[in-house]
């Protein structure tokens, strides 16, 4: 089968755990992420952020529901004024380590992985964003960088 990409969307940003998260969604599905599989990862996220370091507490996310019965979150957060700390947590796909099938039932990973193709697009936008609104301006701007998000549409075909 033929490389396609897939669709990405844009839900406004979320405060969990004193973290502003910036949330992105990939999926081939035109409905999107079935809410069951959304409000599941969103669930185990506050476990997969870092503790406070006195860098803007920022964060943003890629779920991405997979064409089979994998289902992927991928967390970014601003950690040491200009570093990305990831961690990730996969539910429905018994190879990295799930316990079983089920798209709702979320695990961290423990892969030094961090991101497939279709998940991989909103890092140089976030990277750009933070630059462009907390280090580069005279006064940091958190607010002006939380509504900094890629535009939705697809995973790819951006130039």
């Amino acid at each position: 089968m033929a490389f396609r990409e897939k669709l990405l969307t844009v839900p406004p940003p979320i405060e969990v755990a004193g973290r502003y998260v910036k949330r992105y969604h990939v999926t081939a599905d035109p409905d999107g992420i079935a809410a069951e599989v959304r409000d599941a990862a969103y669930r185990i996220l506050p476990t997969l952020l870092p503790d406070p370091d006195g860098t803007p507490p920022a964060t943003f996310v890629v779920l991405h529901r997979g064409g089979d019965t994998g289902a992927y979150l991928n967390v970014y957060s601003w950690v040491w004024d200009n570093v990305l700390h990831f961690r990730g947590a996969a539910a429905g796909q018994p190879v990295l380590g799930c316990p079983d099938t089920d798209p709702t039932h979320f695990v961290p990973t423990d892969r030094p992985w961090i991101g497939c193709v279709w998940e991989l697009p909103p890092l140089l936008h976030e990277r750009d964003a933070w630059v462009r609104h907390l280090l580069a301006p005279d006064t940091p701007d958190l607010t002006a960088y939380l509504a900094d998000a890629l535009p939705a549409g697809t995973t790819g075909d951006r130039s």
